[in-house]
């Protein structure tokens, strides 16, 4: 535009300008203060942004929630270590020249970094750890081991920061949980439950796992950066005027404790020489919580469950015994392989057993019927809970969208570009949704992606009822950068291909799946 070069300048607006540590503007409601509601932060975009963010801000206001999915903007995201000064000056100098870059997945930020640390973090910092950070807390996302060897995940061992910890207490406690929570948590003490906590519409505003600790006291283990939100979520719906305690518990678990994931078929066999209580499935079953001894160690709390859907335990470790524990853990596992493992394998391992993670695949317009969790839901437990109503009319009428689960057939690892998430989707050629998220299946040897799957209308392009004939009949593929990749559609997580054999009783532990 040859114009430009002979305009003139008429009028210079200088002023400041507001930034986030994330660079992603923040809006909502306020965890605080109800009814109070903030849209600031635009990070030199306010032009851009202004109309939908009104546009959205406007429907939370009126209607109580927007009408699109924007957790990523979410306000509740951040919570009160984002708001020390020092924190938020470094910050802010990262950010700025990061605006206009190319932003890549999984982009780690340098400054407000080894705020919240584990005592492990040295010993396994020598041991090749590449960190990453979520809500200030430091984990591992993997390892750089001296033979380089990255790809066998088998019977391995995985450390990662604990998920927030709340727990509540009280005569009331199980009846406001039961209308606070999907599932049935009406069960007998020491057991854990999947489930989740739905809105009016039924979606997912957070997807969680609760352990009932004795007939009153019941512990909830949830995605890390839902601390602040599920905190007001669950003050918003509790009885003032009732006996009941909310804590939170999150330090005692971070400041205090660690947790340490051991997974794979071997686990069961690392556990069972570092403790004198029984680990047979008839003694310690799966979705079991108790505490125990390990090695030297006493008051362990042991979680038979993991985040991967392969077998395995969770460990929640006093800080005073968490050296002890560890060392312990790595010296008995060696003769069984025992490796160190981070985030990344725990992103592979769950990914190939169909485990949906809340924020990516997972939001607050997906209800459980829409991505293959209907045991997670109890609709006929006795009473009402938040969702119901809109679960029951969706069982009836049928959903609109399922999240599917996609191996690439013809994609090569070494030559082609990988998919990360928001790839379209097509089914017999016609664009039918896109991938939310994905990760390489070192047990299938395949690129896996999740997606939800619509059908739209070719007339008229409305949404129409998805069921499982539709997904199963049609062909497949995911563009990924502009060239299509066949892939197979499933329902369900796909078999392991190995069958791994306990070493003393001979028991199978491979058919061990995610629901």
């Amino acid at each position: 535009m040859p114009e430009l070069e002979a305009l003139e300048i008429v009028k210079l607006v200088n002023c400041p300008e507001t930034f986030t540590p994330d660079m992603r503007c923040i809006m909502g409601e306020s965890p605080s203060v109800q009814g109070y509601f903030v849209l600031a932060g635009m990070n030199s975009a306010g032009l851009s942004f202004g109309g939908g963010a009104g546009k959205y801000l406007a429907e939370w206001m009126v209607h109580g929630y927007p009408s699109e999915n924007i957790w990523e903007l979410d306000l509740k995201r951040f919570g009160a270590l984002q708001s020390s000064r020092t924190f938020l000056r470094h910050r802010v100098m990262e950010v700025m020249p990061l605006l206009y870059d190319l932003k890549v997945p999984r982009w780690d930020f340098q400054t407000g970094r080894q705020l919240r640390t584990s005592p492990l973090y040295d010993r396994l910092d020598a041991q090749g750890a590449r960190w990453m950070e979520k809500h200030g807390f430091e984990r591992p996302k993997y390892f750089v081991p001296p033979d380089k060897d990255l790809l066998a995940l088998e019977q391995s061992k995985t450390f990662y920061k604990p998920d927030w910890f709340e727990i509540s207490t009280g005569d009331q406690a199980l009846e406001v949980l039961q209308y606070l929570f999907s599932n049935d948590l009406d069960v007998p003490v020491g057991h854990i439950v999947h489930t989740g906590m739905l809105n009016q519409g039924g979606g997912y505003e957070n997807d969680c796992s609760i352990a009932r600790l004795s007939k009153r006291s019941f512990f909830m283990i949830s995605p890390t950066d839902q601390q602040v939100h599920c905190w007001a979520w669950l003050k918003k719906y509790m009885p003032e005027d009732s006996n009941l305690i909310l804590e939170d518990v999150t330090w005692k678990y971070t400041d205090l404790a660690i947790a340490l994931n051991l997974i794979g078929p071997r686990a069961v066999d690392v556990l069972s020489e570092l403790s004198y209580a029984p680990m047979t499935p008839d003694h310690f079953p799966s979705l079991f919580c108790k505490e125990m001894s390990v090695g030297y160690a006493n008051g362990i709390r042991v979680m038979s469950m993991t985040h991967t859907g392969e077998p395995g335990f969770m460990l929640y470790i006093p800080i005073e015994y968490a050296l002890h524990v560890y060392n312990e853990v790595m010296s008995v596992g060696q003769k069984y392989g025992i490796r160190n493992a981070g985030y990344y394998a725990l992103r592979s391992l769950r990914i190939e057993k169909f485990f949906a993670f809340w924020g990516q695949d997972l939001n607050t317009l997906t209800t459980p019927l829409e991505c293959g969790r209907e045991s997670r839901v109890k609709l006929d437990k006795g009473m009402d809970f938040i969702g119901r109503d809109a679960l029951l009319q969706q069982k009836q009428n049928g959903v609109y969208k399922r999240l599917t689960m996609f191996i690439l057939d013809d994609h090569d690892t070494d030559l082609d570009l990988w998919p990360w998430w928001g790839e379209p989707i097509y089914r017999n050629g016609q664009y039918v949704g896109k991938t939310t998220s994905s990760a390489y299946g070192y047990t299938l040897e395949r690129h896996v992606c999740l997606g939800f799957v619509h059908n739209f209308s070719e007339d008229t392009g409305e949404e129409q009822v998805v069921t499982a004939d539709f997904i199963n009949r049609g062909e497949y593929e995911i563009d990924i950068a502009g060239h299509r990749f066949q892939a197979k559609a499933k329902l369900y997580p796909v078999p392991s291909l190995f069958t791994h054999k306990r070493r003393k009783d001979d028991v199978e532990l491979s058919d061990l799946q995610g629901k």
